[in-house]
């Protein structure tokens, strides 16, 4: 083998697809893996408030995420998980362009979980995908299709 040849070539990107089609009026419906979601708008901008806001799933994308990340720590060291919860708000921003301004997420932790492990708990839920990903902005491109 060559020296080039034992080099670990780089690994192509896992490319993950979701696929947006319009209902009715402000509705639509997420397609992700075969698992459906809506979103709506509020009655008073418009909407039939059938479902939530694109922010407000940005906001549940975040503080799920946290969850997840917060119960998979809680698994792998042998505590239950039951009783954990995280509650976000969120506020947007007063001026253009429309965007939200601040997030506020606090993870609940299981009422039996040790105050020794509070730390470590909200250090990992710290570091979900989710947030990694708003502290380190991916580049994003908005096309239309020919």
């Amino acid at each position: 083998m060559t020296e080039a040849s034992t080099q670990q070539q780089p690994r192509a990107p896992d490319v993950h697809t979701l696929d947006v089609a319009h209902v009715e009026g402000d509705a639509y419906t997420v397609d992700v893996r075969g698992h459906q979601l809506m979103v709506d708008q509020p009655t008073d901008a418009g909407g039939r408030d059938s479902a939530p806001t694109p922010t407000e799933l940005f906001a549940a994308s975040l503080a799920t995420c946290v969850a997840f990340y917060a119960g998979r720590y809680l698994h792998r060291h042998g505590l239950h998980r039951s009783g954990l919860r995280v509650r976000t708000e969120f506020t947007m921003a007063p001026d253009r362009p429309a965007r939200v301004a601040f997030v506020r997420v606090t993870v609940v932790p299981p009422p039996a979980l040790s105050a020794q492990r509070h730390a470590a708990l909200l250090a990992v839920a710290s570091h979900c995908t989710a947030h990694n990903t708003l502290h380190q902005p991916p580049e994003i491109t908005i096309e239309l299709e020919a």
